[in-house]
């Protein structure tokens, strides 16, 4: 059953084949077996699940089941969901009970979806590797080895490892695409606004996006469907038309117009990287496609700015952890300062402080002009190269990101170092622009993801040129050794 497919489990479960209790005894299963290599979920939750399961095999025998209808999937911990811990991988709310749900997780519980329980991540997004959660480090599927990508790394690998047939995750600087490439699985990034953030624990609110996490362009079709749209609780979530994603995912590719960057394809991408990218460059000229190289001048002051523009914001955000209303309170405070002090220092983990320290400082008198004031005009460039580029391109391709999964640990002294694992994907951020990242090939048996970008609120473009792509492969289908 977990090889399926959402939309085969859905025709399956319709059709008889199994329940969705089964279904979710499976995945249930599963966890409990696996999880230990991996350490992909924080909280289990199978009395919730179970309880889900059975109303919606409820919902299949009346006839009103929907296309996530008993599917069964994970949630990154950063939603808040009723009833069940939502600690963001951070000591600081690992006794937080969430009182109600976010959007997101309300959202595909109204389309009949089962919860599992909610996936590892870096401590409040901060992070491309998962190392970063008070929970310790999720370990990837193809290599235990070596680290899942990060910061919704649990939900990439609990993907990958078939413990669950979906997860949403969240992307701030490419923390969807980035672990979806080094796990081997579909990740999209939608449009700033696409997805409502009510109820998801704000790292940096210009730049966080929900998204879903799944096996193919297909099976995110059918979860970004039901994620999407309007909510006036966010008052940033844009208030556009959703489209039939599933409707799209076969439109022809002839005459589309792919941009290639120059400045993607520069020092510091892994020649294997570079050739599986061409690989999948070539198959796509052959539906149709028609190749042209372009020019985003201002890409490589993406990162800087991102490490401008990102901890100022959370600095700001993460401001209300103080020890007072809810989450961490340190023992025995000697007075107000010292609750806020020694709250937070034991709260919060070292990459977190870090960010913090660097975004208050950006923000301070004296450095706001110098800094964030230049890094917010930058960022307008950046968004402006894309503008241009998509005067005269449909989509953007590329590497998701520069290496394969590397080693747990490798990095973790180095923060720069590790900061530009995402030097591919923070630039769609800043920009607000819709992103996916898809398995495409596997260097020495660990996974490459292909990046595609589209213009503002045009997700069902990227997913047919994904879907095409997984027509005619099977990078996607591919299962690490030991979770068959």
């Amino acid at each position: 059953m977990h090889s399926k497919s959402i939309a085969e489990l859905g025709a399956a479960m319709r059709a008889g084949e199994f329940t969705s209790v089964e279904l979710t005894r499976h995945f249930i299963d599963r966890i409990d077996r696996l999880n230990g290599e991996l350490n992909a979920l924080i909280t289990a939750t199978p009395e919730q699940a179970l309880a889900e399961a059975e109303a919606a095999d409820r919902a299949i025998q009346s006839g009103k089941a929907g296309p996530l209808t008993g599917i069964p999937l994970v949630q990154k911990d950063i939603f808040c969901t009723r009833g069940v811990k939502t600690s963001c991988g951070s000591r600081m709310l690992d006794n937080f009970v969430s009182p109600y749900d976010a959007t997101v997780v309300e959202r595909l519980k109204q389309a009949g979806a089962v919860s599992l329980g909610k996936a590892n991540m870096d401590e409040f997004a901060m992070g491309s590797s998962n190392e970063t959660s008070y929970y310790g480090p999720v370990r990837n599927p193809w290599d235990r080895g070596r680290v899942p990508g990060g910061s919704s790394g649990g939900s990439a690998a609990a993907v990958a490892a078939r413990l669950a047939a979906a997860a949403t995750g969240t992307d701030t600087g490419g923390s969807i695409r980035q672990p979806a490439a080094l796990c081997g699985i579909t990740g999209l990034k939608p449009t700033y606004g696409r997805v409502s953030r009510y109820g998801m624990i704000a790292f940096a609110s210009s730049l966080d996006q929900a998204g879903p996490m799944t096996r193919s362009a297909e099976d995110a079709a059918l979860m970004l469907q039901a994620m999407a749209g309007f909510d006036p609780k966010d008052s940033t979530c844009a208030d556009q038309a959703v489209p039939d994603y599933s409707a799209m995912l076969n439109d022809s590719l002839q005459g589309l117009k792919i941009g290639l960057p120059r400045e993607y394809f520069y020092e510091g991408l892994d020649s294997d990287v570079t050739a599986s990218i061409e690989e999948a460059i070539d198959l796509y000229k052959q539906l149709g496609a028609e190749v042209v190289e372009i020019s985003l001048p201002n890409s490589g002051l993406a990162v800087p700015t991102y490490y401008v523009v990102a901890p100022a914001e959370c600095s700001s955000n993460l401001s209300r952890f103080d020890g007072v209303r809810f989450g961490y309170r340190c023992d025995d405070p000697k007075d107000l300062e010292d609750l806020y002090k020694r709250t937070r220092g034991e709260g919060f983990g070292a990459e977190v402080k870090r960010r913090i320290l660097i975004g208050t400082y950006a923000l301070s008198a004296g450095y706001y002009d110098a800094y964030y004031l230049k890094a917010q005009k930058t960022r307008h460039l950046i968004s402006d190269d894309f503008k241009h580029a998509f005067e005269t391109v449909d989509v953007i391709m590329g590497p998701t990101a520069p290496t394969p999964a590397f080693a747990l640990g490798e990095k973790v002294d180095d923060p720069v170092t590790m900061y530009l694992n995402d030097i591919y994907t923070i630039a769609t951020n800043l920009a607000g622009l819709p992103g996916i990242s898809i398995p495409v090939r596997a260097v020495d048996g660990l996974p490459v993801g292909l990046q595609i970008i589209g213009n503002y609120f045009n997700e069902g473009k990227l997913l047919n040129a994904a879907h095409r792509y997984q027509s005619e492969t099977d990078w996607h289908r591919q299962i690490p050794e030991g979770f068959a």
